[in-house]
């Protein structure tokens, strides 16, 4: 599978998942360590990748605009940012 591993999680991460034979790259590879959630999807979506987040603005984005893509898998064992309200 291929992965997109967002800034709340660790870029060793990325190193496990490429050891079990995935294609990963952090969001910081791919100079995206300063945007936003709406900014990462459609690159994504575009590179085929599954999102990896500790955000739970993810989510929350997703539903809002009725997206079919990116995939997402939220990670809560990471540095939890929780939504703005």
């Amino acid at each position: 599978m291929r992965f997109l591993v967002d800034m709340p999680l660790s870029p060793g991460l990325v190193h496990w998942l490429s050891t079990q034979g995935h294609d990963a790259v952090h969001a910081n590879d791919l100079l995206l360590h300063q945007a936003s959630d709406a900014e990462i999807l459609p690159v994504a979506t575009e590179q085929l990748r599954v999102i990896i987040t500790a955000d739970l603005d993810f989510p929350r984005l997703l539903a809002t605009v009725s997206a079919e893509a990116p995939g997402l898998i939220l990670y809560e064992a990471g540095t939890i940012r929780r939504p703005k309200v």
